[in-house]
């Protein structure tokens, strides 16, 4: 009967179950009934269950919140499942780990393990400590790492495992990849007894082999190959690619081509498929022969590689493919294999190119005179690159079709297009190649557009002292720093930028109009301070760059005399101010001289 009820919910509502007879009834077995016992063993059963598929679940968010770097959202969903479940498992709290870690808050990180390693605590193991090490050796804080691993190798932290090869292999790594060959060579001298329990490691001299192709010299790389082979292990294909790398870094590419041959020897003659070039393999050698400018070993490589059926093309192959067809003066055939990218990625978008690619194709382009091929590239760029396209890239991407249009003669085009970034950009940085390209169209147009017409000083010469130019200081008209905004209100409407002195007379700051934001506020609150001072002995030039570059709108002029003497400060008394408004006074636009030129003649 039981039995039957607990089906119940599996029929339909318009036919119930009727009871049995009871001559039915008694034909049945018994029911086992359940005790108490059971039921409450059964609850706490199902209760873990759930807590460790939530602890589970708990552990793929801070691996998701580790990647976007969002530390204090992980350390705020830990807190709340500690009030929920009490104590978390190890699996989450070295998640935990790695993620300070991985965001370089090594401190945060020691804590963690400090509550782990606690009486109470869900303890620590090898990956915990593997982890901890690493962080330390990223962020070059070795002598706590060493006074770690002495603890561990004496016992002196709570419950905390043996000392074993992946622990130290963290912080080797994390040494390696510094380019700390001494402290490495340190730690393995120290712990070599333990890191080659059961014989040498290949893992160990792959570690060094890396670490010299960090420093300056490396191919003393081939000093560790050579002491593998008296050890009698056999280089595997981490050795092979990582000795290619140090002969590409070293720019010996007949050598990478000799270990190279060797790698593909040794596959064949032991049957070794792991022994095999891969693509990292082939890509260490695109790079070198692309950096050599050798076109027929790049395009040699590209064939070998699409002739072998087991070699998987990724975005990094293709990406080092095309970089160095790109280098090699090949943009053609670059543009081929970024057909062949782009339509892969339509079947697999892992294949979707990185912004720096298409600025790498767009480069080579520009600089040729194809406008139309860097028109196509910049409008594909934002629909079918991979990743975030930073400003920087995209301010780029738009000088580089200005140089396109120009290249290819199209000077009317270039002139449109710098109209155009102009108004949707704030402030030019002139600091790039797309510099000399505004340059070319304002001087191919005869500095007759109004975009970056230059401004000409006729009575100024930049060697004259500023003292020459300067405004004096009373005609400035500075206000006392003890007066309340409201009372010179009025002179911001006109003056953007005012000197500040105090009871003494010495300019103590400046107040920008921008920064003032309440009334009955003394001036001393919202001045910036200490204003930037010049000698009167200093060039009207330097006066100028400072002007420019570093956007400031009034410098303070004080007398030569005071910049010796120890008591010189930004509140030395002033005797004149120079303004960016005041230079935009003297200074006249080409046009007007032409034109005056052409009257007078």
């Amino acid at each position: 009967m039981q039995q039957l009820q607990t089906f119940a919910p599996l029929f339909p509502r318009s036919s119930p179950v009727k009871p049995l007879s009871s001559s039915v009834s008694s034909q049945l077995p018994p029911t086992p009934r359940c005790s108490r016992s059971n039921l409450k063993r059964r609850a706490k059963s199902q209760s873990l269950i759930d807590t460790q598929s939530d602890q589970r679940k708990l552990t793929s968010r801070v691996v998701e919140l580790k990647r976007r770097k969002q530390l204090n959202q992980i350390f705020d969903e830990i807190d709340q499942a500690k009030r929920r479940y009490g104590q978390l498992n190890i699996i989450v709290m070295n998640a935990v780990v790695e993620a300070c870690v991985h965001c370089g808050d090594v401190d945060s990180g020691l804590r963690v393990i400090g509550e782990m390693s606690s009486p109470g605590g869900c303890g620590v193991d090898s990956i915990t400590f593997a982890t901890i090490l690493k962080g330390l050796g990223e962020a070059r804080r070795t002598d706590e790492a060493f006074q770690i691993l002495e603890s561990l190798e004496q016992g002196r932290i709570l419950e905390s495992p043996k000392l074993s090869p992946p622990v130290l292999y963290g912080l080797l790594n994390a040494l390696i990849e510094a380019g700390d060959l001494r402290r490495a060579n340190g730690l393995l001298a120290r712990y070599r007894f333990l890191l080659q329990e059961g014989g040498p490691s290949i893992l160990m001299y792959n570690l060094l082999i890396k670490g010299y192709t960090n420093t300056d010299c490396p191919l003393d790389a081939l000093l560790v190959h050579d002491e593998i082979l008296r050890q009698g292990l056999k280089p595997d294909r981490l050795t092979f690619n990582t000795l290619l790398l140090a002969c590409v870094k070293s720019k010996e590419m007949s050598l990478a081509v000799q270990f190279f041959a060797k790698m593909k020897e040794e596959a064949e003659r032991e049957s070794c498929f792991k022994l095999l070039p891969d693509a990292v393999t082939y890509t260490t050698l695109l790079k070198g022969f692309g950096d050599a400018h050798d076109l027929l070993s790049v395009q040699k490589i590209l064939v070998e590689m699409k002739s072998l059926p087991y070699l998987v093309f990724d975005r990094v192959a293709y990406t080092t493919i095309i970089e160095a067809l790109l280098t090699c003066g090949s943009p053609r055939d670059a543009l081929s294999v970024f057909g062949e990218m782009i339509k892969r990625a339509g079947e697999n978008p892992r294949l979707r190119p990185k912004p720096h690619l298409y600025l790498a194709m767009m480069r080579a382009f520009a600089a040729n005179g194809d406008f139309d091929m860097v028109k196509r590239l910049h409008v594909r760029m934002l629909p079918d690159t991979a990743g975030t396209i930073s400003r920087t890239a995209q301010e780029e991407a738009d000088e580089l079709l200005m140089e396109g249009a120009l290249n290819s003669g199209q000077v009317d085009t270039a002139k449109e297009i710098l109209s155009d970034v102009v108004k949707t950009r704030k402030r030019m940085s002139w600091t790039r190649r797309g510099d000399m390209v505004v340059v070319q169209i304002e001087s191919l147009s005869g500095f007759s557009s109004k975009t970056f017409s230059p401004l000409l000083l006729p009575q100024v010469l930049l060697d004259d002292p500023i003292e020459k130019h300067m405004v004096k200081f009373e005609e400035a008209k500075p206000v006392q720093s003890s007066v309340e905004l409201k009372k010179i209100v009025m002179r911001l409407f006109r003056d953007a930028v005012v000197p500040v002195i105090d009871d003494w007379g010495s300019c103590v700051g400046i107040l920008y109009r921008d920064d003032c934001q309440q009334l009955d506020a003394p001036l001393s609150t919202m001045m910036r301070d200490p204003p930037p001072c010049v000698t009167t002995s200093t060039s009207t030039g330097r006066v100028i760059e400072l002007l420019l570059e570093k956007r400031y709108e009034m410098v303070i002029v004080v007398r030569s005399g005071n910049i010796y003497d120890e008591s010189y400060n930004s509140t030395s008394k002033a005797v004149g101010v120079f303004t960016r408004d005041h230079l935009f006074e003297i200074a006249v636009p080409v046009s007007e001289i032409d034109e005056a030129w052409r009257t007078s003649s």
